[in-house]
């Protein structure tokens, strides 16, 4: 496909006119169809101006698109999830996972995923999958994945949970407060200083980071994906470290490191 089809489909895609987007340009529109009729082409301060306005990258408007691939937002199903994590709790008698997996399913009920049609009980529940997979079941961590997002996104309290205090003291630390431009340094700095003094939630974190960085591909603005590389290459190292002094996660901090700097190393070459 050619520059202008691939402008014209992917301005299709974003739902804008060729008005909209030469306001967002500072063009005219006529000078948009035009590039889209391929008449003319967008000179080099154009065209990365109309990738970052299309949210996509320089490559994708001017390579020529000769294969595409069906994707999936999902892998598993989260019921069947559900099904494994609730029958590996029975069976190992982890009482605080039994409580938090409803509590879970409840408090999450109704939400999504960014961009998406994925219920958000996928997320911890794939987290806490993970975990498993990895030779991890212990009851406080289990149950803290699964809860991890409930005081911070569904307006619940730490004392609401029907969990013991370590599963709370996890909880709290995985839940930072808002914050703007001005304060995020200053808030994000307090947030992983805490979480790496504690290495379950420093394990859960980590987990945490490996499910987003596997979806923002598809649920995140490129800007945010720049900003999400950013953050986990100031702050994981210092949480895999924390995970790797503890002798019960030496496999896990292993994995994990792989996992997420590989996953970087992804996103760099493609963005």
């Amino acid at each position: 496909m050619s520059i202008g089809s691939n402008i014209r489909r992917i301005r299709g895609e974003r739902h804008l006119t060729q008005e909209k987007l030469a306001e967002l340009l500072d063009v005219t529109f006529q000078a948009i169809s035009s590039w889209e009729r391929d008449e003319y082409k967008p000179d080099t301060d154009k065209l990365i101006k109309l990738a970052e306005v299309l949210d996509v990258s320089v490559s994708a408007l001017v390579e020529e698109k000769r294969r595409t691939f069906r994707t999936k937002e999902v892998i598993y199903n989260w019921e069947h999830m559900k099904t494994y994590v609730k029958t590996t709790a029975v069976n190992f008698k982890m009482k605080d996972t039994l409580g938090a997996i409803r509590f879970a399913v409840d408090a999450h009920e109704g939400q999504k995923r960014k961009k998406s049609d994925i219920p958000y009980i996928y997320h911890p529940l794939n987290m806490a999958c993970h975990a498993l997979s990895m030779g991890i079941k212990e009851d406080d961590v289990i149950a803290a994945i699964l809860l991890h997002d409930v005081v911070e996104d569904c307006g619940k309290t730490a004392e609401e949970l029907p969990v013991s205090d370590n599963v709370k003291e996890i909880v709290v630390l995985m839940t930072h407060e808002k914050a703007n431009d001005e304060s995020r340094e200053k808030v994000m700095d307090a947030y992983y200083n805490a979480i790496s003094k504690n290495p379950k939630a420093a394990l859960v974190k980590c987990i945490d980071r490996c499910n987003n960085l596997t979806t923002m591909s598809w649920g995140l603005s490129r800007d945010r994906i720049y900003r999400m590389i950013a953050e986990t290459e100031k702050y994981y190292p210092v949480l895999l470290k924390t995970i790797k002094n503890t002798v019960a996660y030496n496999d896990a901090a292993w994995l994990l490191q792989y996992q997420i700097e590989s996953m970087l190393d992804i996103y760099k070459r493609l963005m």
